[in-house]
């Protein structure tokens, strides 16, 4: 095979030690003939023998050694598929012919292209001419629309020919059905039986073969064409037999008296049927994804030389002043800089509630504003937004393939050879034993019609489509099938304790006034806030915030002074005021005594204690915490109630650590671990045989969630970047943890049930169509000799009832 050679832009090179690092690298791979970096261009020159080694791994290499390569990744929408060969055709075609490709797949279920290319090599219009190639169409966006809006006319426009045509198919098959029983079960007179009636059969079942059939036709010779067979050819051919047979009888009447023009007409107008009201069912399992997009704004009203004026979203700039008005959905993501109103988040988060939004709180796109009139500054705009991140990540995780839809892909690769091969032995099995070749032939048109490889291919999408939309409605972002198969086998989570199970910042627990000195919590409060008003220490914070929070009132200090690891001490109306460890005032003179017992009694509680002195007597302590989060417990609890086992990992000490997990009821705990040393801890519990679930913010602990089985993050509505998870909870409630691992066990065993039912459907109904009952004494005889019309029923029941089993997840409640 003759050689390829490729100029890739390499990024992260410094020096020219890089470019020689990795043409080592590189050229070290088999098959690597030539390989040369221009670190002033910063490009890599590779030549390769594609028999050997390809583009990805040359890629792959290079990102190993610690650079990158420029490349783009993208969402195709494709029409004309009708079954899992096509989806594997168009695979085929793309990788063989677009130099530059490095990952295609299709999603049969969603009709989509997912693609990663080296745009250096290969651009889109060289994939959409492989997919056109391949005998499909492409969706283009025309006329600045948008692509979902490009996409939903195309999909419009395929139901509305798949409906026309099982309309056109059903008004001619029907009463050729009915007349062709009707003659059969002597309903009808001897004029039934004359020469001409077989001609009007003829001209009943003709526009079926060729219009409403076509498609079937035209599908067959692109997947032939294109080196694999697809149920399309099964479809043609099993109506073809009996359609031209038919013919035959009349040219021939020799060759017997039966036509079987009804066959062949009501074969292709129930497959039809079959066929829309998949298209129909299956398209409901992408609502996830048009729902988002609907979102959407067309437009915002932008503030320029103090006017309003209404321009498309798209001209919308980071740094714009955009307003909004009761009703009307917030174009991008942005803070608010004047007024405020409650906005509906749900979009994001899954929370119904609406939240009350002011200056300097941040808004997100798609998210609707419920009533008052405000104006925010756009901070991120386009494919930026919280908005549009999600929708690449719902899709993304919709049109990958989880591990499970290998065997089937497997399977169905060889599928219909295997059929034709079943069907063409059933034919010359019967002729010999049976010797009727009549029923042979129609035995062997049974067989053909019946196999189903759409089943199959549907089996796995549509359930990931429609679990992962169901998911993205409850703020449970998964990024990739893998990490929403690989949540199922979850054994062990591991939460993270601070920002994660707690709020993150400390706040005041406990108030203690030692009288006379100090008669009450406020009295005490209002001290130390006062003392603490210059502080920046985050425990200084919290107690002016509490402070605040009450209404009190604060003294302004004449003296301030902060003592490190210490405390600080303030003059407030002439009085010495020290605020700090117990330490710190035990150093400064301050009689601790009666307070120890207290002190040590609250810090086995995981708690912070300072204590609060006024000229040198102790005026009383107060007890701070990182307190937990409101749904914490529960969601300990339920992950418990599945059978999990629940870990604490923080870098406190274990005294806190322990408090914190026996107020959870977590018995497993790891302290003091530091932040460089959590990956080391998960992978400790993986070697002991555990599925581990990592649970963090993505923040300090972005090794360990990349490290663990399943990374998951929560978020916090507009934060859902986050690079080192699997998944990502936008509603920021750890119950949702709870919810994502029950979303991966239903649609784990919703792809069983529908593999089982798909290999279970063909495994059991072809030999039944060939006649294996038929050798049973006692069989009923329409199992025993399976007509070709109840086979093209069954099979057009099986794809959709996978569709329909897999829609139940959208429905599913969490």
């Amino acid at each position: 095979m003759d050689s390829l050679r490729y100029e890739i832009p390499v990024l992260g090179m410094t020096c020219a030690n890089c470019a020689k690092y990795i043409e080592r690298a590189v050229g070290k791979l088999p098959g690597v003939i030539g390989a040369d970096v221009n670190f002033a261009s910063e490009t890599l020159a590779v030549t390769f023998d594609p028999s050997q080694v390809k583009l990805a791994d040359v890629v792959e290499k290079v990102r190993k050694a610690g650079y990158d390569v420029v490349t783009k990744s993208a969402e195709i929408a494709v029409t004309g598929m009708t079954c899992t060969n096509c989806a594997a055709g168009i695979e085929r075609a793309v990788n063989r012919k677009v130099k530059g490709i490095l990952r295609a797949s299709v999603n049969f279920a969603g009709e989509t292209l997912s693609v990663e290319y080296v745009p250096a090599v290969s651009g889109l219009d060289d994939i959409f001419a492989a997919v056109r190639g391949a005998g499909f169409n492409v969706v283009e966006t025309v006329d600045g629309g948008s692509p979902g809006d490009a996409e939903a006319l195309a999909r419009a426009a395929e139901i509305r020919d798949q409906t026309g045509k099982f309309l056109v198919g059903a008004f001619f098959a029907l009463p050729l059905f009915v007349f062709s029983m009707s003659r059969d079960f002597g309903l009808l007179g001897h004029w039934s039986h004359a020469a001409w009636v077989n001609y009007l059969f003829l001209a009943l079942a003709t526009p079926v073969q060729f219009y409403t059939g076509w498609d079937y036709y035209v599908g067959g010779y692109k997947s032939l064409k294109n080196g694999a067979a697809n149920m399309d050819v099964l479809v043609a051919l099993g109506s073809s037999v009996a359609y031209f047979y038919s013919i035959s009888v009349l040219v021939f009447p020799a060759l017997g008296q039966h036509v079987y023009f009804e066959t062949s007409a009501v074969i292709i107008t129930l497959i039809k049927l079959g066929k829309m009201l998949e298209a129909r069912t299956k398209g409901k399992t992408g609502a996830a994804i048009r729902g988002l997009l609907a979102l959407s704004p067309d437009t915002a009203t932008v503030v320029r030389d103090g006017e309003e004026t209404t321009v498309p979203v798209s001209q919308v700039k980071v740094g714009d002043i955009i307003a909004v008005r009761p009703g009307e959905r917030i174009p991008v993501d942005g803070t608010i800089i004047s007024g405020g109103c409650p906005v509906d988040e749900s979009m994001l988060t899954g929370e119904s509630i609406p939240l009350d939004k002011a200056e300097g709180d941040r808004v997100a796109a798609g998210t609707l504003a419920v009533s008052g009139y405000f104006r925010f500054r756009a901070d991120r705009v386009g494919a930026d937004t919280a908005l549009s991140r999600i929708i690449e990540m719902v899709r993304a995780a919709q049109g990958g393939k989880a591990p499970i839809q290998a065997l089937a892909d497997r399977v169905a690769a060889v599928f219909v050879p295997s059929v034709i091969g079943v069907a063409a032995l059933t034919f010359i099995l019967w002729l010999v034993f049976g010797g009727n070749p009549v029923e042979a032939l129609i035995r062997m048109v049974a067989v053909l019609v019946i196999a189903c490889p759409c089943a199959l291919g549907l089996a796995t999408p549509t359930a990931v489509m429609a679990g992962v939309g169901r998911g993205a409605r409850a703020g449970i972002l998964f990024k990739s099938t893998l990490a929403l198969q690989g949540a199922e086998k979850t054994d062990t989570v591991v939460f993270d304790k601070t920002g994660t199970l707690t709020v993150g910042r400390p706040s005041v627990t406990d108030l203690i006034p030692f009288g006379p000195l100090c008669e009450s919590e406020d009295e005490l409060l209002a001290l130390a806030a006062s003392a603490e008003r210059g502080s920046e220490h985050p425990l200084g914070r919290a107690v002016v915030a509490a402070a605040l929070e009450k209404g009190l009132t604060l003294l302004e200090p004449s003296e301030f002074a902060a003592v490190a690891a210490g405390g600080v001490t303030a003059m407030l109306d002439g009085a010495r005021v020290l605020v700090g460890k117990p330490g710190f005032l035990a150093e400064s003179g301050v009689p601790l005594a009666t307070a120890k017992e207290l002190s040590e009694k609250l810090a086995s509680q995981g708690k912070t204690v300072m204590a609060v002195a006024k000229d040198g007597k102790l005026f009383g302590l107060i007890a701070l915490a990182d307190t937990l989060k409101d749904d914490a417990a529960r969601a300990v609890k339920e992950l418990m109630d599945m059978g999990l086992h629940v870990v604490l990992l923080t870098g406190d000490n274990a005294t806190t650590a322990r408090a914190v997990a026996g107020s959870l009821g977590i018995s497993e705990v790891l302290s003091e671990v530091k932040p460089d040393e959590k990956a080391a801890a998960v992978k400790s519990l993986q070697e002991k045989g555990r599925v581990v679930a990592m649970v963090g913010d993505g923040i300090n602990d972005a090794p360990a969630l990349a490290q663990a089985d399943l990374g998951i993050a929560i978020g916090s509505g507009t934060d859902v970047a986050v690079e080192s998870a699997g998944a990502v909870l936008s509603s920021g409630k750890l119950i949702a943890v709870a919810s994502a691992i029950r979303l991966s066990r239903a649609v784990m065993k919703t792809i069983r049930m529908n593999l089982a039912w798909a290999f279970g459907y063909n495994i059991i109904l072809i030999p039944v169509a060939a006649g294996v009952l038929a050798l049973i004494p006692g069989t009923p005889g329409f199992l025993a000799h399976l007509h070709p019309i109840l086979a093209a029923a069954a099979m057009a029941f099986s794809s959709i009832s996978v569709v329909l089993n897999s829609l139940r997840l959208s429905r599913r409640r969490l």
